[in-house]
């Protein structure tokens, strides 16, 4: 996949905060570029009050690194910057420092359809402190959203109650590069089409689609409409039949079906775009079932999301696919997830790393330092519990002690005899360069299936979700209360 290379013209480099750019200079000025360090990104809460997420963006991230540069209009433009006095706000040797820099990071990351919950990182990224910098806007711009979304379509297809849902958010989504990017982590969620033909081309995922209501308002009448229609599709009619009555236009649909049984052809369904979905998909099942078309889908769209779909389900609306747009490509009820890129380690000039904490007034905002990693425990194909510890540590203990990232007073002890294991940070760059398979993304979404049945439904109802257990190791936790009574201390003299 080449996304940038498909969208795009020239480098992305400047895709960032200038506060990035103002620092790396800083960095550079005070002999700091060069310095190892780590940074990861995670989340602090799950979006929606749900009880979980569905990681997505890696593959945009692994396209982003590989082709980080800045060229030489990006160049150009800093090195035209003024400042208020008017001279540069950028030394020329600076500039000429980024045009020979290439791109030297570690980044391990969970793989994409990987449910994850708030603390754990999502994306480490190891390397030059000042290139692990200008990397953290873009990688929050990709991770924030897309896993957004994801988690947004896998509520949606979660209530959908294994029916086919056929997002079609584009003409509604935030821009192109929204569209395309909620397409594919829509599909990566759970849904099984989009309308996005272009998303179709550049990721490989269905697409589906029939006809507006322009199409019957530009005939004479619905029933020739839906005949035109017929003879361009014969085989995939799906007729939208509440342009002017509903009940009429299954009438009418019905009629053209028997039309193109005589040509040994099958109306595949209806679809029902307003009004009272559960009343007239229950009245169209009954007439397409008296009229001989028992196996004719019903299509339902009109401003879905999970918590309406749940509600027609609970009402045993007779709807076989729905299609969603605006309230999952926009995330209409949390537009952002709030991820975060926190600088967890750097290594002094003895060689030795040294772990680093933000220290907050709000518990919730203190970060985890060092170099850490996630492990999963489960048995028998379900996950038990989560534990962030610090990497390099011994794993051949059989009990572990975690603890809550934000209550301390919220333990559990963690017997691992008979417990498989499964490390969810993977290598994807090695000194700058890509080490990782990327997975198409049919498989991601298999991914994301397999995932998702590893956790008990009682994480993924939509009121009150249970919380699953995610904690700190106990060393780790240690660690993190030591450094930010240090800290403190520090701060106060």
């Amino acid at each position: 996949m080449k996304i940038t290379k498909d969208l795009y013209q020239g480098s992305l480099a400047l895709l960032t905060d200038f506060y990035q750019l103002t620092m790396a200079y800083a960095y550079w000025k005070s002999g700091k570029a060069e310095e190892e360090a780590v940074f990861n990104l995670f989340f602090r809460k799950n979006p929606f009050q749900g009880g979980y997420t569905v990681a997505a963006g890696l593959d945009y991230i692994i396209d982003f690194c590989k082709n980080f540069r800045f060229d030489k209009e990006d160049l150009d433009y800093l090195g035209n910057m003024k400042n208020t006095d008017g001279n540069p706000t950028f030394e020329p040797d600076f500039i000429a420092y980024l045009k020979i820099m290439e791109f030297s990071c570690d980044i391990e990351a969970v793989e994409e359809g990987t449910v994850v919950f708030p603390h754990m990182p999502l994306v480490k990224v190891k390397g030059p402190l000042l290139q692990c910098q200008l990397l953290e806007t873009p990688l929050l711009n990709i991770i924030n959203f897309q896993t957004l979304i994801a988690t947004k379509a896998s509520r949606i297809s979660y209530a959908a109650q294994g029916d086919p849902v056929l997002e079609f958010g584009l003409r509604r989504a935030q821009g192109i590069d929204g569209a395309l990017a909620a397409s594919r982590a829509s599909f990566i969620g759970g849904c099984s089409f989009t309308s996005n033909v272009m998303a179709g081309k550049l990721f490989g995922i269905p697409v589906s689609g029939t006809h507006a209501h322009s199409w019957i308002m530009s005939f004479s009448s619905e029933l020739e409409a839906f005949k035109a229609y017929a003879d361009a599709f014969p085989d995939k009619c799906i007729f939208l039949v509440d342009t002017y009555d509903t009940i009429n236009g299954v009438k009418n649909a019905i009629e053209v079906g028997k039309l193109l049984r005589e040509k040994e052809k099958e109306m595949v369904g209806i679809r029902i775009d307003s009004g009272d979905l559960a009343y007239y998909s229950n009245i169209a099942r009954e007439m397409m079932d008296e009229a001989g078309f028992p196996n004719a889908k019903i299509v339902a769209s009109n401003d879905l999301d999970e918590q309406i779909i749940t509600s027609l389900k609970i009402q045993e609306a007779s709807i076989d696919i729905w299609g969603v747009g605006t309230k999952l490509v926009t995330a209409y009820d949390q537009p952002a997830l709030g991820a975060v890129y926190k600088l967890s380690a750097i290594k002094n000039r003895a060689g030795e790393w040294e772990p680093k904490v933000k220290v907050s007034q709000q518990s919730i905002k203190i970060n985890i330092p060092g170099i850490h990693n996630t492990v999963r425990f489960s048995k028998n194909g379900k996950a038990i519990a989560d534990m962030i510890y610090l990497q390099g540590q011994e794993m051949t203990e059989s009990q572990f002690t975690i603890i809550d990232p934000v209550d301390p007073t919220k333990r559990k002890k963690i017997n691992t005899l008979g417990l498989d294991k499964e490390y969810l940070l993977k290598p994807i760059f090695k000194k700058g360069q890509k080490v990782y398979e990327s997975p198409d993304i049919h498989q991601i979404k298999k991914n994301a299936e397999r995932n998702l049945n590893q956790f008990d439904k009682a994480h993924k109802r939509f009121v009150n979700p249970h919380i699953y257990p995610v904690g700190l190791e106990l060393s780790l936790f240690e660690l993190r209360t030591q450094l930010v009574f240090k800290m403190k201390d520090y701060d106060r003299e």
